[in-house]
């Protein structure tokens, strides 16, 4: 890792993922598939959670699905663990450390947009109930033909509408799938939480613990504001 990669260079756009970097919500996911497998006689080990983390919801239900021992209630299950998962999100909304400035100081700069596997009522509703929605002039999911991560479609789309190259693009993720999705795009990765295992690693231009690291929140706001943003 470089952080030169980064923390001299001003991206043209920046795209953030949702669920597990501006988000709180996880752990929400994780208790969601739970209650569900539960129902189904089925207590998830942690190499199902690792495999569920940051994939499609539809992926994740199917894996449930396999898991239970029930392949043909896959769409079910599914719109269990939707259901489930609505109703944890909109009984504790919150974001992640940093997360709030973070968005504010970047979106003086540059425009930002989301790029999220999860519906897109889910994405609005939490980062709208966090008061951060308007921050961003695009929220990119997979729909009308736009594959989920680990495919780039999400990415490549979100750099486009924000008007720029993927190459002049940061991505700010913390899970495996969505940066792989990045890096297939062509962006430049921030990678944040946990340290992960060097595969992973490698593939980030800098990885941090968290969004309120005092280095990342001054190069965010040393940048050169836009016009629009004076």
């Amino acid at each position: 890792m470089n952080t030169e990669r980064i923390y001299a260079w001003t991206p043209a756009a920046v795209v953030f993922d949702c669920d597990g970097t501006l988000m709180n919500t996880e752990n929400h996911w994780q208790e969601a598939r739970e209650l569900v497998l539960r129902s189904y006689g089925v207590a998830p080990d942690a190499a199902f959670t690792a495999r569920a983390r940051g994939v499609h919801y539809t992926e994740c239900g199917r894996l449930m699905a396999e898991t239970a021992g029930q392949p043909g209630l896959a769409q079910e299950i599914t719109d269990q663990l939707l259901e489930n998962f609505r109703k944890l999100v909109a009984d504790n909304p919150a974001t992640l450390p940093g997360a709030a400035e973070l968005v504010r100081l970047t979106a003086a700069f540059a425009p930002l947009a989301v790029a999220s596997n999860c519906p897109r009522d889910v994405v609005e509703s939490s980062l709208g109930q966090a008061g951060l929605l308007d921050h961003f002039a695009h929220i990119v999911v997979p729909e009308d033909g736009t594959l989920p991560k680990p495919h780039p479609d999400v990415y490549l789309t979100a750099a486009r509408r924000c008007g720029a190259d993927p190459g002049d693009t940061l991505a700010v993720e913390d899970s495996p799938c969505g940066i792989l999705a990045a890096v297939r795009a062509g962006l430049r990765v921030l990678g944040v939480g946990p340290y992960p295992e060097a595969e992973v690693a490698g593939l980030v231009d800098l990885w941090l613990p968290s969004l309120a690291e005092p280095d990342l929140l001054a190069w965010a706001a040393s940048r050169t504001p836009r016009p629009s943003a004076r």
